[in-house]
């Protein structure tokens, strides 16, 4: 599923370009960024790798660019999930980028994007407990906690991660849109 360009007030999420692969090396090869991504650190050839596979017909993540500097400082995993009408959201961005609320503001453009272009039943995000950054995002978001999954999540000989499994209704989503204008 390709996007178009979506804007926020800081925000530009745009397609992935094969030239991105630069920017994704940066932060994919920091281990306080991977250190809770399946895939792990990328070394220069995944991120090459990584931009040509997501700026592809197939590919399901979007650039981050953050407008004042021009910069892509994150991805966002966007695409359809295995049920009609549902799509999986998820965020990594440069570490030094952390804190500053990109995630959410960038999460927030998706969502709206799902429910309100898509017409979309549902949302979903995956995270790991310890990855308290990543699942305040996600309730942040709006998105509620529905499963904690032990041991669900293969990561390496040996190395079994536990899960949380976050949603969204269009229902809870039209709610929440009512009560914020920020959402």
């Amino acid at each position: 599923m390709h996007l178009s360009e979506i804007e926020t007030a800081r925000l530009r999420l745009r397609p992935m370009v094969e030239s991105d692969w630069p920017a994704i090396f940066a932060y994919m090869s920091n281990p306080h960024v991977t250190a809770f991504l399946p895939q792990g650190r990328l070394d220069e050839e995944a991120s090459r790798a990584f931009a040509l596979k997501h700026s592809s017909d197939e590919g399901e993540a979007l650039a981050v660019i953050e407008k004042k500097s021009g910069q892509m400082i994150g991805h966002m995993p966007f695409h359809r999930w295995f049920a009609p009408e549902t799509f999986e959201i998820g965020w990594a961005f440069n570490h030094a980028h952390h804190g500053k609320g990109y995630a959410t503001e960038a999460g927030q453009a998706l969502l709206a994007h799902a429910f309100e272009t898509l017409k979309a039943h549902r949302v979903i995000a995956t995270c790991q407990p310890e990855n308290v950054a990543s699942w305040r995002v996600a309730e942040k978001l709006g998105l509620r906690r529905e499963a904690h999954f032990r041991a669900a999540l293969y990561r390496a000989p040996g190395i079994w991660w536990d899960e949380f499994f976050y949603a969204l209704l269009a229902e809870e989503y039209a709610a929440l849109r009512s009560h914020s204008p920020r959402v």
